[in-house]
């Protein structure tokens, strides 16, 4: 069996969020992805963030008919900062025997992670699937494989190679890093969160029951 592990702030979750892991799910065959909201996020301020237990309530809105999709409030229960390095150990000692291990994250995200706690640690305990939008600007810089094997090259192994179809960066010490392109939607938290500020609506921009969530619970407003 193979699972693959979607963290972040999801503040709020939104179709984008949604559309991504979704396609990964498929791609790669995963029995499931966990949504797993961050319950004090290690690299964003708290200010303007809804509490955990609301971000965690809209995920389970969000994914309810979807079978392929599940929420976790494993980092909502542990205290302290939320590392992914414990989450994925939390993982690893919870599911069966066997069970292949996916780590899903943005571009931006990944762009990051030698700043994360044991971020070597990390990328040798599991695959990172780096999720990218091909059709949508990269602030960041285009992620290609060029620029995923220089990144890696740079901040973590000089030793690594790069394979293509897809583009895939190997190096020692580490389980491997894929980009896979998905659907690029025009839609983010912090839109989101301007537009209910702004008392407009976020209809089509998130699932029905998380607009609901939101306006029923006063948040972001």
């Amino acid at each position: 069996m193979k699972i693959g592990l979607f963290g972040g702030t999801f503040n709020p979750i939104h179709f984008g969020h949604l559309r991504a892991a979704l396609e990964v799910q498929e791609g790669f065959g995963l029995a499931k992805v966990f949504l797993i909201p961050a319950a004090v996020p290690p690299h964003k301020a708290q200010a303007g963030v809804a509490a955990a237990t609301d971000r965690l309530r809209m995920i389970e809105l969000a994914v309810e008919t979807e079978s392929a999709l599940a929420a976790s409030d494993v980092e909502s229960r542990r205290e302290g900062p939320s590392y992914t390095i414990d989450t994925v150990r939390y993982f690893q000692a919870e599911q069966p025997a066997g069970t292949e291990i996916f780590l899903l994250m943005g571009w931006d995200a990944f762009l990051e992670i030698d700043t994360w706690k044991s971020f070597r640690t990390l990328l040798g305990l599991v695959p990172v699937i780096v999720i990218t939008r091909p059709d949508a600007a990269a602030p960041c810089g285009e992620p290609d494989g060029q620029a995923l094997r220089d990144f890696i090259r740079s901040r973590v192994s000089p030793e690594c190679s790069l394979s293509r179809s897809p583009d895939s960066v190997s190096a020692p010490g580490i389980q491997g890093v894929t980009l896979f392109p998905v659907t690029a939607l025009d839609v983010s938290s912090h839109r989101i969160r301007d537009l209910v500020k702004s008392r407009r609506s976020v209809r089509f921009l998130v699932p029905e029951s998380v607009r609901q969530y939101i306006k029923t619970k006063g948040l972001y407003s």
